[in-house]
């Protein structure tokens, strides 16, 4: 079934490496506009070969998306993608932008490029973001802020200035609204999921959602994040190169119900629903797609005692 989003989107996405600071925004406009952005290489980077960002493009553009903006820190892979795109998907529009989802003005301009070129901004992905391994001893105060800048400015950032384009209003938009979504983390819910940095990054992205929310109260504009589980991208490649190597790739998910990780497009399907007219009542809540890890405490068959 085809999701009815006619809208812009603009889309950020996470990295896929863990040291790497990789920014990406995606600006998706579908019938009438839909605009995601994207950020850096990573599990749901647009530069990143896979992972979230790249699927969720994709799946933008299968449902009717009219134009979608690929943005990322990092270039290597954003014309490779834009081909693919485009000839997947010939009636969608394919934009492509190099820039940092930290950096204001790179943000409001994005922005109001969408504004100038479509006249409407109504969706707005943010999912950049990082994913250090250091124990939290061994953080230096700047390179846990840098995560912090990485992960959760650029949300900010992105509900910022994607809400005032949002609000506009034209001949093809007739009302104000919109759907601002955000990457979060089951790390940003739970402990133990992630770094000290990186799961504060991710609980800060949730409650900037919610906040942004309540503060853009009878705009008609909705904040939501995204916290995924264990997903196979570009951030979690290591992992699982590893657990192939080894041969225990079976244990990846074993703390789920679902016995397995997670795939980026299962992800992107929650991105969709979001940008979507379906999920119209669906306002400031952190949305867990995590093959049911967070459902549970800690619990091993058979060893209750």
């Amino acid at each position: 079934m085809r999701s009815q989003v006619s809208r812009l989107i603009v889309y950020a996405q996470e990295s896929q490496r863990q040291s790497n600071h990789h920014n990406r925004y995606t600006i998706h406009p579908f019938d009438p506009y839909l605009h995601l952005p994207t950020d850096p290489p990573s599990p749901s980077g647009a530069n990143s070969e896979i992972g979230i960002g790249r699927a969720s493009a994709h799946q933008f553009a299968r449902n009717g998306a009219l134009a979608i903006y690929l943005c990322d820190f990092s270039s290597t892979n954003l014309a490779k993608h834009a081909h693919e795109l485009r000839t997947l998907y010939p009636s969608t529009k394919i934009h492509t932008s190099q820039f940092d989802a930290a950096d204001e003005s790179s943000v409001e301009r994005i922005c109001q490029e969408a504004l100038t070129t479509y006249a409407r901004l109504d969706v707005f992905f943010a999912n950049a973001g990082i994913a250090p391994s250091k124990i939290f001893w061994e953080i230096t105060d700047q390179e846990f802020m840098d995560v912090l800048r990485t992960n959760t400015l650029s949300v900010f950032l992105a509900a910022k200035h994607a809400s005032r384009a949002m609000l506009k209003t034209s001949e093809s938009k007739k009302y104000p609204g919109g759907s601002i979504i955000a990457t979060a983390s089951v790390a940003g819910l739970r402990a133990s999921a992630g770094t000290t940095d990186y799961s504060a990054s991710k609980a800060a992205v949730i409650n900037v959602m919610q906040t942004c929310a309540f503060q853009l109260a009878g705009t008609g504009i909705r904040c939501n994040a995204i916290c995924p589980g264990l997903i196979e991208t570009g951030m979690t490649k290591v992992t699982y190169d590893a657990a192939r190597q080894r041969g225990t790739e079976r244990k990846i998910g074993q703390l789920n119900p679902l016995r397995r990780g997670g795939q980026p497009d299962e992800i992107a399907r929650m991105v969709l629903f979001l940008a979507s007219d379906e999920a119209s009542y669906v306002n400031a809540q952190a949305m867990v797609v995590d093959g049911g890890l967070s459902g549970s405490l800690p619990f091993v068959m058979g060893k209750l005692a």
